[in-house]
C-alpha cells in the first residue's frame, strides 16, 4: 500500500510546514524479521500538539512511539525530535533528548519497591540530580499536578489502577519534559477513571504547553483530548486529520472503526 495514493488525509491536515514542529518522522520503515511494520510514515507534530495514533492492533503505533524515544532505530527514514536527527545517536547522545521527551508506558510501569515519590524522582536521579531539596520540590509539584500530593509515601500495590496511571504521568513530567508519549491511558479503566486521566493530559497541555502523541483504542477519549488523529493500517497513515474531519469522514473502514462495526452476523 502506498501511504501517498492511499492515506485520507483533509486539505491542511497534513500538519505544518515550516520549522514550527517538534518532532518530525521522513520515510519511516521498520520490520522485524519478515514482518513489515511500519511502510513509510511522513507525520510532523507541531509544539503543544497532540496526536492520538489510532488503528488495529498490531499496526506499529506503540513501535511508531518507540522510534521518536530512541527506545527502536529505523530500517529506514528519519526521526527528528526539535530539530535533531535522534536515529543515528547512541545512548549517551540519548540522554539529553530523553530529557525533552519521556514516555508513559500502558501499565505505568512503577517500581513495586519503591514509593510513588521515590518513582517519581526516579528519572531525576537517573538524570544526575543531586540536590534532594530540588529533587524533593520537583516531585512535590508534579504529585500536584496529578492530584497525588497525599499519595507520595504510599507504594504502588496500594494505588488504584488510575492513582497509578497518574503517577506514571507525574514521573514522565517531573524532569519538565516538552513531549509526553502515552501508550493506551485508559486502558483497562472505568469511565469515570479514563475521564480523569483524559483531564490529566488536558491540563499537561494547557499548563506547560507539551506536545503528546497518545496511542489509544479508546474512542471517547479520542475525540475529547485530540488536535489530530492518525489512524494505521498496513504499515502507512490511512488517516490523518482533525477530530470533525475523523467523523465526516465517508470511508465505511474507518467508521466501522471508530463505531466499533464488526459486520460478523451473530
Amino acid at each position: 500500500m502506498s501511504q501517498t495514493s492511499s492515506a485520507i488525509v483533509p486539505q491542511g491536515a497534513a500538519g505544518p510546514k515550516d520549522a514550527d514542529h517538534f518532532i518530525e518522522l521522513k520515510g519511516l520503515h521498520k520490520s522485524f524479521g519478515k514482518q513489515k511494520i511500519l511502510q513509510g510514515i511522513d507525520l510532523q507534530l507541531r509544539h503543544g500538539e497532540t496526536l492520538v495514533l489510532i488503528g488495529p492492533s498490531g499496526e506499529g503505533k506503540t513501535v511508531l512511539m518507540k522510534h521518536v524515544i530512541g527506545l527502536l532505530k529505523p530500517d529506514k527514514g528519519t526521526v527528528s525530535v526539535a530539530g535533531i536527527v535522534v536515529n543515528s545517536l547512541g545512548e549517551r547522545e540519548m540522554a539529553p533528548i530523553r530529557q525533552k521527551v519521556s514516555m508513559m508506558f500502558q501499565n505505568a510501569a512503577l517500581f513495586d519497591s519503591m514509593t510513588v515519590a521515590q518513582n517519581v524522582a526516579f528519572p531525576l536521579v537517573e538524570a544526575g540530580v543531586r540536590d534532594k531539596n530540588e529533587i524533593r520540590t520537583r516531585v512535590e509539584e508534579a504529585l500536584e499536578c496529578v492530584d497525588l500530593a497525599e499519595h507520595g509515601h504510599k507504594l504502588p500495590v496500594n494505588l488504584s489502577g488510575g492513582m497509578r496511571k497518574r503517577a506514571g504521568i507525574a514521573r514522565a513530567i517531573v524532569g519538565r519534559t516538552q513531549c509526553i508519549l502515552y501508550d493506551e491511558p485508559t486502558a483497562s479503566l472505568d469511565p469515570v477513571v479514563s475521564d480523569v486521566i483524559d483531564q490529566m493530559i488536558l491540563r499537561m497541555k494547557r499548563r506547560f504547553n507539551v506536545t503528546s502523541i497518545v496511542v489509544t483504542h479508546d474512542m471517547k477519549s479520542m475525540f475529547k483530548i485530540a488536535d489530530r488523529i492518525a489512524m494505521l493500517k498496513e504499515g502507512v497513515i490511512h488517516f490523518l486529520g482533525t477530530p470533525d474531519e475523523l467523523r465526516a469522514c465517508k470511508d465505511e473502514g474507518i467508521q466501522d472503526f471508530i463505531e466499533g462495526r464488526s459486520h460478523v452476523v451473530a
